[in-house]
């Protein structure tokens, strides 16, 4: 008999798929704990390195300090670099969103070396090395005794960030490097359930993420606040966006019924950098107005400001091409999706779930 399945259901929200120790969302009460702490109080003291410590150390149940990952991160980068010759020849011709999907597929286990750390420290790598590539430049060596987010930014910028650079970049990825059973994580899932190993996995996660529904709003972000362009455009641009019927970019979530906490962290991490490009009073009147237009629009449940409108702002304050932001945010990710595909390989199953076929029925067999 057929069953039709609500949109909801279709869509599989609020259906677990697994059991996990690594963040848990509250869409409707806007909270966000990754590794046992909210996303505000674990942006104010930890580093990258710290949470991706948690993090693993929570999905495969050994124990790992900062000062271990911040190590095996350094000379993974290290390794990443000396492969680049091997890596980057698929991916000419390439934008550098595309480029980055080809240049990580190859990326395969190294012996007696933890795949986590190969996985993690290639990526800001392989980014730094197709932005410089379409800068016209050569791709810029690590410096293992760098934090991830300091020698991130080295390889992208090609020069020395200022602390404020780091710890706004470190925040960022403290912020966004895990997120629940989003699309991308939960890909990453299904691959690990089957046994494949995280290489194949992961690769499968960033390919979700490249989605304009998933990880592809920060860009469209700043054209948005480009067109706008002055504060006196502010409300006749989005009235007239809104009465066409237009999305208003970094708006509205999936999961959050409320602000997402992920955008107050950013916009804190944002005012503390004050760099050239920051233009954060600006960006504060379009966010305003754009939420008192859309509760007038829907004063039963109004789109709130998401992770995108603020993490747009933030990698443009740090001079990161915006071509390379899905990269950036999957540099960041990627901690969560290591974890998660151990997780899932450690404590879970094959993920297999059922459909509801709506399809015609045939008559019994013959015979």
């Amino acid at each position: 008999m057929n069953v039709h399945l609500t949109k909801s259901q279709i869509g599989l929200d609020g259906v677990p798929a697994a059991e996990t120790v690594l963040s848990h969302v509250d869409g409707e009460r806007g909270e966000l704990v990754i590794a046992g702490e909210h996303v505000a109080d674990l942006a104010g003291k930890s580093s990258f390195e710290g949470v991706t410590a948690r993090l693993w150390t929570g999905a495969t149940g050994k124990a790992l300090s900062e000062a271990n990952v911040r190590a095996s991160l350094g000379a993974a980068r290290e390794r990443a670099f000396r492969r680049l010759p091997e890596l980057l020849p698929a991916t000419r011709g390439l934008s550098i969103v595309d480029g980055f999907r080809a240049a990580i597929a190859p990326l395969r286990a190294e012996n007696g070396l933890e795949h986590e750390a190969t996985i993690v420290g290639a990526f800001p790598v392989i980014a730094g090395a197709l932005v410089q590539r379409a800068e016209g430049g050569d791709p810029i060596s690590p410096d293992p005794t760098l934090s991830h987010a300091a020698d991130t930014l080295a390889m992208l910028l090609n020069r020395k960030p200022e602390p404020r650079e780091v710890a706004a970049l470190d925040a960022y990825f403290v912020t966004v490097c895990d997120h629940g059973m989003n699309a991308s994580t939960f890909t990453t899932r299904v691959v690990a359930s089957t046994q494949a190993d995280l290489f194949a996995a992961v690769t499968a996660g960033y390919c979700a993420l490249t989605g304009p529904l998933h990880g592809g709003a920060p860009e469209p972000v700043l054209e948005m606040l480009d067109a706008i362009g002055t504060p006196a455009r502010i409300k006749p641009w989005v009235d007239n966006a809104l009465e066409r019927g237009e999305r208003l970019m970094g708006f509205g979530h999936r999961v959050y019924r409320v602000r997402d906490p992920r955008a107050d962290v950013l916009k804190a991490a944002i005012g503390r950098l004050a760099a050239d490009g920051a233009d954060l009073p600006f960006a504060s009147e379009v966010e305003a107005y754009i939420r008192q237009a859309l509760r007038r629009k829907n004063p039963d449940r109004p789109l709130e400001t998401n992770v995108e409108f603020f993490t747009a702002i933030l990698l443009d304050a740090l001079a990161i091409p915006r071509p390379a932001f899905t990269p950036i945010f999957a540099v960041a990710r990627a901690a969560g999706w290591t974890a998660h595909a151990r997780e899932q390989q450690r404590t879970g199953r094959l993920i297999r779930p059922s459909s509801s076929y709506v399809g015609p029925i045939p008559g019994p067999a013959n015979g």
